[in-house]
């Protein structure tokens, strides 16, 4: 199989004929309803690229955390597929999976410098998966929101590693692919993420029915700004991180303590009494979205722990809803 191109060349505009990273290639393109290129090779390529879009948009999301930029690096991975011989590609499952992969640890390594100069705390882009799970990014069942958050701890090429192997179930063969390096140094780079990823996970409560009970139960405290339910429903040593992105309204560093954070929220229900909280799965988990006037304004996903609110992730970068169904109304 030929390797994939080199990831230095110079970035595809995102308007060529290839589509546009919402919706993947499009028809006409060159003219008519034809596909472009059209012939065994291309449309073979065009419907395994369409099959296998979720899948990389999945891989793109897991080294991302920005399903934006995930949706970027796929589409580029479909031009740089138009500007290759497709019918020299023995395999090209392997050929986009591994172009994907390399594109978006170029953007990785970049985002890192673009973060430094964020604003406030950053989170990852919150995925609303349902209620129809064929309408959300291709999520490993292992990418919870959690997961996301410590993965940010990692180097981009230790999070590379881990997410294509560990996540995906890619070879080190195919990660060695993508990351440059050899199957060995592709190991040695998953087995250390792999005891960071384990040092560094919360140890949040994981059954479903508990944890819903405690997301409802604050959604009803902090939509009434109920101080003292806030913090019977906190735990002494709760963190709250808010993101805003200097966009929006937003604690520009984190919130410690149980009181500090209960005021915080039952302040912003003084100033704003007539948001409400609607219940979503948010990267699998039960969590919230505020709707403010018919518009949703932010994701809160909640770390549970021994029945209480260990941590508390507040989504308010209005750039950061492209994984939820809708911005729109309350239903």
């Amino acid at each position: 199989m030929p390797r994939p191109p080199d990831m230095n060349e110079p970035e595809a505009h995102r308007t060529t004929e290839a589509g546009n990273a919402a919706t993947g290639p499009r028809r006409g393109a060159r003219g008519g309803d034809r596909v472009p290129g059209a012939g065994t090779a291309e449309e073979h390529a065009l419907a395994e690229f369409a099959a296998l879009r979720p899948r990389l948009v999945g891989v793109a999301y897991g080294l991302l955390g920005s399903v934006a930029e995930a949706e970027d690096v796929v589409q580029d991975a479909w031009i740089r597929l138009q500007r290759s011989d497709i019918e020299a590609i023995d395999d090209l499952t392997g050929w986009l999976v591994t172009t994907t992969s390399r594109l978006a640890l170029d953007v990785l390594r970049s985002a890192r410098t673009r973060r430094e100069a964020y604003v406030g705390p950053w989170l990852p882009e919150p995925v609303e998966t349902a209620p129809d799970p064929a309408d959300t990014v291709s999520l490993a069942d292992a990418m919870s929101w959690a997961m996301l958050i410590v993965l940010e701890t990692l180097s981009p090429a230790e999070r590379t590693a881990f997410v294509l192997h560990d996540v995906f179930g890619l070879t080190f063969d195919e990660v060695a692919a993508a990351l440059g390096r050899s199957a060995a140094a592709c190991r040695k780079l998953a087995s250390r993420a792999r005891e960071h990823v384990e040092e560094r996970r919360p140890r949040f409560d994981v059954d479903p029915q508990a944890h819903r009970a405690v997301v409802e139960a604050f959604a009803a405290a902090a939509g009434t700004g109920d101080l003292d339910r806030l913090l019977r429903l906190l735990d002494p040593e709760a963190v709250m991180i808010s993101d805003g992105g200097g966009i929006v309204s937003a604690a520009r560093k984190p919130i410690h303590g149980a009181d500090r954070i209960a005021r915080f929220l039952a302040g912003v229900h003084d100033r704003t009494p007539e948001r409400t909280f609607r219940f979503a799965l948010i990267n699998g988990s039960a969590a919230l979205l505020a709707v403010t006037r018919g518009q949703v304004d932010g994701v809160i996903a909640l770390g549970v722990e021994n029945g209480r609110v260990a941590r508390i992730d507040y989504v308010r970068n209005p750039h950061k809803f492209h994984g939820l169904h809708t911005t729109g109304a309350a239903t």
